[in-house]
C-alpha cells in the first residue's frame, strides 16, 4: 500500500486536539486533524459546563493544577484577543453545615499551593449580599472562575489551524496504527495509509482503546479507560443568581452546582454515574428526584418540578469508582519509547480550562 507521507496528525477534533493541532501548526509544523465524526467538538467538548475554572480544588504539582492555572489565564487572554464570547462571572463554594466551615479553609490553602491567590471567605451575610436567594453557613469567593461558549472556542482554534496551513479532515476515523523507529503509520478505515512524523491520540473517551490498537507500543504503559456519566437538568424560569453556585465538594465529584450559560439560563449538575461505556447519554428523569434536596440545601426556594432532563456528558476518566481521582495523563516518547507519539489520557475538567496549556505543553514535547 502507497503510504502518504504527513508530518503531524491529531486524532481527534474536540477542544483539546484542536488546541494541540494550533499550537503544533503555529510552531511551524504540517498538522492534519483527524476526526472521526462529521463536525468538530461534538463528544466531551460539547458536553460539559463550559466552566472556566480557577484551579482551586487539584492536587499541588499535580498537571491539572499546572495546566489549569495557566490555561485560565491564556484562555481569557484568547476570549479577549479574538472575541470568543465569554463572562468572569465568579463563583461561590457554600458550607450549608457548620461541619463544613473548616473545608472552606482547605479549599483556600490548596488553591493558594496551586498558584491561586484571589480567594475571599465570606461570612454568611458577605454571601448573602452577593446572592440574596443563598442559604449557608460561610462561603468562598472565586472571582476568576467563569464560563465560556466553547463552540465559539473551537471555531476559533480551528480557524487559526487553517491560517497556519493546518487541515481538518472529518469523517476519517483510525483503525489502527503501527509504530517503528522512525515514523507511525495509521491505517484509515476508508484505507489510506498515512505515515506521521508525529502522532497526538486526543480521541478522549476513545483515546485508551484506540492506543491499544498501535502495534510496537507497549500495552503494559496504557491506563484502563472509565466512565462516569454526568447528567444535567435545566431549570425551568430564570435563576435568582449571577454566579455559579458549587456545594463543598464530596467524594467522587464537586456535588451538584449550578452553573449558568451565556445566555443566564441556569443548569445543575454533573451528578456521578458509573457506565460501562460512552455511548450512554439519555438523562433518566428519576434521578432529578435525588438533585432536589442537593439543591434545597443551599437554594431553599427552588419549586417544585423546575428541573427538566437536560443533557448528559461521559467524563473520559483513567481511574475507577472508589479510586483516587487520577491526573491528567500525558504520555511521550519518554514514557512509552516510541518517538513521535503523544498520548493524552484522562483529559477530563477541567480540561476545557486547560486546552491552550496542554497544547502548548505538546508542542513543546514535540518540538
Amino acid at each position: 500500500m502507497e503510504a502518504e507521507k504527513i508530518d503531524c496528525a491529531v486524532i481527534g477534533a474536540g477542544v483539546v486536539g484542536l488546541a494541540v493541532a494550533r499550537a503544533l501548526a503555529l510552531a511551524g509544523r504540517e498538522v492534519m486533524v483527524l476526526e472521526s465524526e462529521g463536525a468538530i467538538g461534538t463528544g466531551t467538548s460539547s458536553r460539559n459546563s463550559e466552566v472556566i475554572h480557577a484551579g482551586i480544588y487539584y492536587p499541588q504539582g499535580s498537571l491539572k493544577a499546572q495546566l489549569c492555572v495557566q490555561g485560565k489565564e491564556l484562555l481569557y487572554a484568547y476570549a479577549d484577543e479574538r472575541a470568543v464570547p465569554y463572562r468572569r462571572c465568579g463563583k461561590l463554594i457554600v458550607a450549608t453545615s457548620q461541619e463544613q466551615v473548616g473545608e472552606l479553609e482547605g479549599i483556600v490553602a490548596k488553591a493558594r499551593a496551586n498558584g491561586v491567590h484571589d480567594l475571599v471567605v465570606l461570612t454568611r451575610e458577605q454571601a448573602q449580599a452577593m446572592e440574596p436567594q443563598l442559604q449557608c453557613v460561610a462561603a468562598v469567593h472565586s472571582p476568576s472562575t467563569g464560563i465560556v461558549d466553547s463552540h465559539a472556542l473551537m471555531l476559533s482554534l480551528q480557524g487559526d489551524l487553517e491560517n497556519a496551513g493546518g487541515i481538518v479532515a472529518l469523517k476519517s476515523p483510525v483503525l489502527r496504527a503501527e509504530c517503528s523507529g522512525q515514523q507511525v503509520d495509521l491505517f484509515m478505515e476508508d484505507g489510506t495509509l498515512l505515515r506521521c512524523a508525529s502522532v497526538v491520540n486526543a480521541a478522549g473517551l476513545q483515546a485508551p482503546a484506540l492506543a491499544r490498537r498501535f502495534a510496537g507500543l507497549n500495552e503494559a504503559v496504557l491506563p484502563m479507560a472509565y466512565f462516569a456519566k454526568g447528567n444535567y437538568f435545566t431549570l425551568s424560569g430564570r435563576a435568582p443568581f449571577s454566579r455559579l453556585v458549587y456545594p463543598v465538594p464530596e467524594p467522587g465529584g464537586l456535588g451538584v452546582h449550578l452553573t449558568l450559560d451565556l445566555g443566564g439560563q441556569a443548569k445543575f449538575g454533573p451528578d456521578v454515574q458509573w457506565v460501562d461505556g460512552p455511548q450512554d447519554l439519555v438523562v433518566d428523569p428519576a434521578r432529578g428526584q435525588g438533585f432536589y434536596a442537593q439543591v434545597r440545601k443551599y437554594w431553599p426556594a427552588l419549586p417544585d418540578d423546575a428541573l427538566i432532563p437536560g443533557y448528559a456528558g461521559i467524563r473520559p476518566k483513567i481511574s475507577g469508582p472508589g479510586q483516587p481521582a487520577a491526573d491528567f495523563m500525558i504520555q511521550g516518547p519518554a514514557d512509552h519509547g516510541v518517538a513521535g507519539l503523544v498520548n493524552l489520557f484522562g483529559i477530563e475538567s477541567p480540561g476545557l480550562t486547560s486546552s491552550l496549556a496542554i497544547g502548548a505543553r505538546v508542542a513543546e514535547m514535540l518540538a
